[in-house]
């Protein structure tokens, strides 16, 4: 890439970026109030700390949600290819797949996808 494409595309991008917000900060609504300064705006003053404590099951459940919807998600392109690459494409996909069978056999295991 030579350097003139290079800071064409930042300056554009720079430039767009500006653009942004100012038009935003010149049409955007301005009302202030003090409600608006609140942590939530339900409309209900809140009472104590915002902070609560939570279970470590919900991130537990969360990461492996990620984790298996994303390595899923890597199906995808492997379907659109595997008639070029013929029987190497099924062996590579057939250990990504163990691989993901062995990683919920250990969450099952450890009790990970039990709510308790």
């Amino acid at each position: 890439m030579n350097s003139t494409l290079l800071i064409t595309v930042l300056i554009t991008a720079i430039t767009l970026v500006m653009a942004a917000y100012v038009i935003a900060k010149l049409i955007g609504p301005r009302s202030y109030n003090k409600v608006k300064g609140e942590p939530y705006e339900c409309g209900i003053p809140t009472h104590g700390s915002s902070w609560l404590p939570m279970s470590i099951g919900f991130y537990l459940f969360a990461i492996l949600f990620l984790m298996f919807d994303i390595e899923t998600v890597f199906l995808y392109p492997w379907a659109v290819v595997v008639g070029e690459f013929g029987p190497m494409a099924l062996v590579t996909i057939g250990f990504f797949l163990l691989v993901l069978v062995f990683g919920l056999a250990y969450a099952w295991r450890k009790g990970a996808l039990e709510w308790k």
